[in-house]
């Protein structure tokens, strides 16, 4: 059940560019992290410019404006699924949105069934809901 938060400065794109980013992270949770259709879970946040701060990390490039930062909270993917959810996101951003893969910054959190209620106060996963 990955709960995705997406980051990017406010003002630099449009409702349709944030409409077609976040599906494209859809299509890869679901295509990349085997995460169900119907198992959306986004929070898509805009920050004032210089609100975002993201360098390289001494890896030698300069991101744009158009930095998007993408959290991805989530249990159970291994090693290679992560590292194919960096590639594919980086790989259809690209394609769909036109954002230059040095500007994606993605970190996966990881947590537990017990960390997560769907709904009415309830453990769904621990109570056998799910």
């Amino acid at each position: 059940m990955p709960l995705v938060r997406i980051d990017v400065i406010q003002d630099r794109w449009s409702d349709d560019r944030l409409s077609d980013l976040a599906q494209t992270v859809q299509d890869v949770m679901v295509d990349v992290f085997a995460a169900p259709e119907r198992d959306r879970y986004q929070v898509i946040s805009e920050h004032r410019p210089g609100r975002i701060i993201a360098l390289d990390t001494g890896l030698g490039f300069e991101r744009s404006d158009d930095v998007v930062i993408v959290q991805v909270t989530q249990q159970g993917r291994n090693t290679a699924q992560k590292t194919a959810l960096y590639a594919a996101l980086a790989s259809r951003l690209h394609d769909s949105v036109g954002l230059d893969p040095k500007d994606l910054v993605v970190s996966v959190v990881e947590n537990t069934q017990a960390d997560w209620s769907f709904g009415y106060g309830r453990a769904q996963f621990l109570e056998g809901d799910l």
